[in-house]
């Protein structure tokens, strides 16, 4: 049986690595640019990096900014409209998972356009063709958006965040300059660092790992337990470059194999208490994994090995117990210590939350079989 494993195009990566993005629109021969960013970062002047050097190249561009964390539904129809009324033939997405992701859906929608009510691009897509070309310009080191296959999309009607997975979707070029990561706030930088963590640690206990995918994540989870705690508390120049280069490998990975419940869960704690991401991953991590870990403690054990606890002859519990401490740990060292009663989870929400749970598309790659009563329990405990 073939493995599958698909990449983006061309990758850059490094501070000032920007600076490579109008050779990259020229060659191409792009000739109308669509700058798809959040108003925070366009009003602090992170987007100005981006946009003076299409100016000094006089390279034609329009910017829509009205992205928001948790992107709508909404959102999308505006940055469509936006394209639309460009007349752009590429997408420069500058900004974290929600501009990425926003610029995504505008792209697949532009060349699909049958697919314009969004919700039929949830889950396993179909689309007939690549959308728009995107180069991204990721700015928080967590989310990979710049390099999977994956987008996250608010159905705000329904409450619930729909996860689209399209091949279609994956930027052409990927700039990883950590410059324009070096501007994020201590709070954005942990829930990030630790958005990236959850995604290198569920990618490789996933069922779909594979050797490649292995690789991958488990580079991430040492440079992440390694330099996050400096890249966060003391704005570390290396440390910052090696965050940058572990959330993208990390997202090298899972985009390939799939997460876990512990993405979602996260996924209705954003959708109904607009949670962000990264905090709703760092919450609910510690306490998935040690249920996770009665069934894939081994894979824990390699872990805990290749960050250099010896952990050879342990047994099953402290495994898992060490694996959780250093994960806790790890996340009260950046700050990130709320409970999900904390960002707004009530009680009497447990079982729509779980039902929620259930039909989300990253469910089925966790490594332990799950039930209602197992969300609702988790919810619980992570209170």
């Amino acid at each position: 049986m073939a493995t599958k494993f698909v990449l983006n195009e061309t990758s850059y990566f490094g501070k000032g690595a920007r600076e490579v993005l109008v050779d990259e629109v020229k060659t191409r021969g792009y000739n109308k640019v669509l700058v798809v960013t959040d108003k925070s970062l366009f009003e602090v002047g992170v987007t100005t990096k981006i946009t003076e050097l299409l100016d000094k190249e006089g390279i034609a561009y329009e910017v829509f900014s009205d992205v928001k964390p948790n992107p709508t539904k909404r959102n999308v129809w505006d940055g469509l409209e936006a394209c639309k009324k460009a007349q752009a033939d590429l997408i420069v997405a500058v900004g974290g998972g929600s501009s990425i992701d926003t610029a995504k859906a505008i792209s697949i929608i532009m060349t699909n356009p049958e697919n314009e009510d969004i919700v039929s691009l949830e889950g396993l897509s179909n689309t007939k063709n690549k959308g728009l070309p995107i180069i991204a310009l990721p700015t928080t080191a967590g989310t990979a958006a710049e390099v999977t296959i994956n987008y996250v999309i608010t159905d705000e009607d329904r409450e619930v965040k729909m996860v689209c997975v399209d091949p279609h979707d994956i930027p052409i070029v990927a700039i990883v300059d950590t410059e324009l990561m070096a501007s994020m706030p201590k709070s954005l930088a942990a829930a990030t660092g630790m958005d990236a963590l959850t995604h290198a640690v569920e990618g490789y206990i996933t069922k779909g790992h594979n050797t490649m995918s292995d690789m991958f994540h488990m580079e991430a989870i040492k440079l992440i337990f390694k330099y996050l705690p400096a890249a966060v508390n003391e704005k570390d120049e290396e440390a910052i470059d090696k965050m940058g280069l572990a959330q993208y490998i990390a997202g090298m990975g899972f985009s390939n194999v799939g997460l876990g419940i512990v993405h979602s869960m996260a996924h209705q704690l954003g959708a109904v208490y607009d949670t962000p991401h990264g905090i709703a991953n760092a919450i609910l991590l510690p306490t998935v994994m040690k249920f996770n870990g009665e069934v894939c403690y081994e894979r824990f054990r390699e872990i805990l090995i290749a960050l250099d606890v010896d952990a050879k002859d342990m047994s099953k519990e402290r495994v898992i117990d060490t694996f959780v401490d250093m994960i806790v740990e790890l996340s009260r060292k950046v700050g990130v210590t709320q409970t999900v009663s904390e960002v707004g989870g009530k009680e009497e929400d447990l079982d729509m939350l779980a039902d929620k749970a259930m039909a989300d598309a990253c469910m089925p790659g966790n490594p332990r079989e799950v039930t209602k009563e197992d969300f609702i329990k988790l919810f619980k405990e992570a209170m």
